[in-house]
């Protein structure tokens, strides 16, 4: 009886070596034959299921933003109880924070695709999605929320994602702990929430 392949699968161990070698070495060196050892599989397999390095990035990427969703969705589900709409704008802002190795790398491997995307208009067109998309997430949870007096929504989830960016640059270049970072986190929120 022949073999049932997986090919959703397959393509994810694909993504998660291009995911590993981005988190290392940048994009720049990666190749569909490097991609393949660091799989620990044939390139001819890595060609099946990808016409071009172009096309196995993109997937790449977007199975990252995949599965921050759906450690969010855990995270939150985990809880027990109905997640307040402050539960969700934080567990969101930390699972993006780079606080522990995996969400380093995933971090890293983000910025290698926007260095990428600095010279590929197709990568370009994915990763500018990815920002934007966060912001209004989370504006339209804060214009559903019970605010301090004054915090406009929109303005407020703009902010957040400065937030999210510089905490976790200094958290990834050694000047801030993953816990300092997600203090100053807590320490906006509050501010931002009237109770």
């Amino acid at each position: 009886m022949p073999r049932r392949v997986d090919h959703d699968a397959r393509r994810r161990e694909i993504a998660d070596a291009v995911l590993r070698l981005a988190a290392t070495e940048g994009l720049e060196s990666v190749s569909l034959r490097h991609v393949a050892a660091e799989a620990g599989i044939s390139m001819g397999r890595v060609q099946h299921y990808f016409r071009s390095k172009d096309e196995m990035l993109v997937f790449a990427f977007e199975y990252q933003s995949r599965r921050h969703e759906q450690r969010i969705v855990e995270k939150l589900t985990a809880a027990g109880r109905p997640p307040t709409i402050r539960d969700v704008v934080r567990t969101v802002i930390v699972e993006i924070l780079p606080t522990d190795a995996s969400s380093r790398a995933s971090w890293l491997a983000g910025i290698a695709f926007f260095i990428r995307a600095m010279s590929d208009d197709r990568m370009a067109a994915v990763v500018a999605a990815g920002g934007p998309g966060l912001i209004e997430f989370l504006a339209e949870r804060l214009a559903a929320a019970d605010l301090a007096q004054g915090v406009d929504p929109r303005h407020e989830a703009v902010i957040l994602w400065a937030l999210i960016d510089s905490q976790a640059t200094a958290i990834v270049l050694g000047g801030r702990t993953p816990a300092e970072a997600v203090a100053t986190v807590d320490y906006h929120l509050d501010r931002v929430f009237s109770r």
